[in-house]
């Protein structure tokens, strides 16, 4: 049987909207094959859902003018050889990062500083992208088989400040002094050698992302440094109102009620506001720390590798972050423990006056049983008094008819029966309305 007829079942299967998106999300802003030399300038904007929308239709205006193919609305990475420069154009959940590449000329290199992308990019263009500039890189990417001329690191880099290491198991050498220069960017220096196109493309994509995702999460630094503040206020209230709940009487819990929801609500908006920065600088964080580790660093004689660099000078900004988080979480709860047991309190006392409103009602249920049993008698002695009045009223008529006793003896004599049948009938009536039979 054919393979492709048997298949053909398979192709007529549903699918889900969204298959061909995930299972191509694999292949999203894949590496792209570079030849040395290059030089690459990479800049991350920072952008709401306007910005990044406005980002797009600025991209739209290079290609446009590069009479190349506009993206759809559907895009979120392009790619695309506008002659003079390639352009890369990504749009991430914060940031859209923008990258172009150009060859380089290798004539003068230790003499001179390279020159840079932005000398063929429109620069009127180019100062316009939608955003706020939260990163900027210049890389080049220069062939030296044998790692001897270094001669160009002096020209780029601060000395001083520099941090260098071998990477990609030893096929390549990386320079960087973590500086902005003058021209408003950092610079790194990539020195290879015996790499294909594709292998490199992939380590200076690792190098570029490094840059990225640390200024990407150090954007929570500001926040947790911000946070601190208003945390240590509420700690501080926070304290105040335990020790407050502790002595207080009945009479104070409605004003440390209040207080305390009043700083439930900053401690919970201050956690709103920053919880998903913090997060979101958590994951960048070990995305660089990944990035990293695929670098495959080795230390070159007195010098800082990357990651060294890295865990000396980001691992106090991570750890402020991380403890501003924690800190909320852990003042969140504190609020929550405090709040139940001021509720506990405030419920206890409730009871309490709970069960002295039952037992007052019970005794004024008493009270109003012992008044309507001396009601009762009044009522027998009352009732008595009207019926035997009618009874005499009837004996006097009965004497013309033949009643052989006297109005008065008939009176008398029905006293006694007829206080009895009222008194049984109200007792009767008492037991129907106070204890009903089940």
């Amino acid at each position: 049987m054919n393979l492709s007829t048997r298949t053909a079942p398979v192709r007529q299967l549903v699918n889900h909207p969204q298959r061909a998106a995930l299972h191509n999300e694999v292949h999203a802003r894949p590496p792209e094959a570079v030849k040395a030399p290059l030089a690459c300038l990479h800049i991350v904007m920072l952008a709401d859902a306007d910005m990044r929308e406005a980002s797009r239709a600025h991209l739209a205006s290079l290609l446009r003018d590069h009479h190349a193919p506009l993206p759809d609305a559907q895009t979120t990475h392009l790619r695309m050889d506008l002659g003079a420069f390639r352009v890369r154009w990504e749009l991430h959940t914060e940031f859209v990062a923008w990258t172009f590449t150009t060859a380089l000329r290798t004539e003068g290199f230790g003499e001179r500083e390279p020159t840079g992308v932005a000398n063929v990019i429109p620069l009127d263009w180019l100062a316009a992208l939608p955003g706020q500039c939260l990163c900027s890189l210049n890389l080049w990417v220069l062939e030296n088989s044998d790692f001897g001329d270094t001669s160009l690191v002096g020209h780029v880099l601060n000395e001083d400040t520099l941090v260098a290491s071998t990477v990609a198991h030893g096929h390549g050498e990386v320079y960087t002094d973590f500086a902005l220069h003058a021209d408003g960017c950092a610079r790194m220096v990539l020195l290879v050698g015996g790499m294909t196109p594709r292998r490199l493309g992939r380590l200076v994509q690792q190098l570029l992302e490094i840059e990225t995702y640390r200024m990407a999460a150090l954007l929570g630094l500001p926040a947790a440094r911000d946070a601190s503040t208003v945390l240590a206020s509420a700690e501080r209230e926070l304290a105040s109102l335990a020790d407050a709940i502790r002595t207080a009487d009945h009479n104070a819990e409605a004003e440390l009620l209040d207080r305390l929801t009043r700083l439930a609500g900053k401690v919970e908006s201050q956690f709103a506001a920053t919880h998903s920065r913090f997060s979101a600088s958590s994951a960048y964080f070990e995305l660089v720390d990944r990035r990293i580790a695929d670098l495959h660093e080795s230390r070159l004689a007195g010098m800082q590798t990357i990651a060294e660099f890295m865990e000396r000078r980001l691992s106090p900004a991570r750890s402020t972050c991380a403890w501003a988080s924690r800190r909320q979480e852990a003042l969140s709860q504190r609020v929550s423990r405090i709040s139940n047991l001021l509720r506990t309190r405030v419920e206890i006392e409730q009871q309490q006056s709970s069960q002295q409103l039952l037992a007052s009602m019970n005794r004024r249920q008493d009270l109003q049983l012992q008044m309507q049993s001396t009601v009762e008698g009044l009522s027998v002695a009352a009732i008595t008094y009207y019926i035997v009045g009618l009874v005499s009223y009837l004996a006097k008529g009965g004497q013309k008819l033949g009643w052989p006793l006297a109005p008065e003896t008939t009176a008398a004599l029905a006293i006694p029966v007829v206080a009895l049948s009222v008194w049984w009938s109200l007792r009767q009536l008492h037991q129907r309305v106070f204890h009903p039979k089940l």
